[in-house]
């Protein structure tokens, strides 16, 4: 019996120590993505305010990474819906960034759909602007409210006008926000995130979830 206590005292060491290990980690990526985007204002590249028509916003009824495949198939004058998908496969497949990420690629074959994890905030904002200005709107992960309860949660990014500091995102909550690049910025960090669980600052730290993370979405002509 000492010894099992023995050994069970030693794995809840090595476990406690690889998660204060992932999290601290966790914590200088965090710090390396924040990098000084003030010139972002004044530089040439990003002048023309850019907004993509015809993106709908829908209320999500399953999931949000659905609604978003939703919303984009819609503006894609296409017909995959939440229900469409949680048919196929009775259940959510799109909780995670990389499973998103193959979902986008599986239901539109004509466009490649890219993911870009724990970005610079200056990298975030550049391939942001680069896939609108290509006509794309921008799948991308960031921390939103739900009433007064912050999620993680997948929305649209529809337009962005900088020298205006404003950024347009079709949110499947059911309603188009504008926000400013600051803002922006601390959601997609999940710096806004206030009182984040346990469970998921792990989730986090062991890569099952990720921050500054924006969907490229390419055709074949791109």
């Amino acid at each position: 019996m000492k010894k099992l206590f023995k050994w069970l005292g030693i794995f809840l060491g090595i476990i406690i120590f690889i998660s204060i290990v992932a999290l601290a980690i966790c914590e200088i990526r965090t710090r390396l993505m924040e990098d000084d985007y003030s010139s972002i204002y004044d530089n040439e590249k990003y002048q023309t305010p850019i907004r993509i028509e015809n993106v709908e916003v829908i209320t999500q009824d399953i999931s949000c990474g659905y609604a978003v495949i939703e919303m984009f198939s819609a503006w894609n004058v296409g017909d995959v819906t939440e229900e469409s998908l949680y048919n196929q496969y009775g259940k959510v497949v799109t909780s995670t960034g990389n499973k998103f990420c193959q979902e986008m690629n599986k239901q539109f074959p004509e466009y490649k759909t890219e993911i870009h994890k724990y970005l610079k905030n200056t990298e975030f904002i550049d391939i942001m602007y680069d896939s609108l200005a290509a006509g794309m709107p921008v799948p991308f992960e960031w921390a939103a409210l739900y009433g007064d309860q912050w999620t993680l949660h997948y929305s649209l990014i529809v337009g962005a006008d900088i020298p205006n500091d404003k950024i347009t995102v079709a949110n499947p909550y059911g309603y188009y926000e504008e926000i400013t690049v600051e803002e922006l910025l601390a959601r997609t960090s999940f710096e806004a995130y206030e009182d984040m669980p346990f469970f998921m600052k792990m989730g986090f730290a062991i890569g099952l979830f990720e921050k500054n993370t924006i969907y490229s979405v390419k055709g074949s002509n791109n």
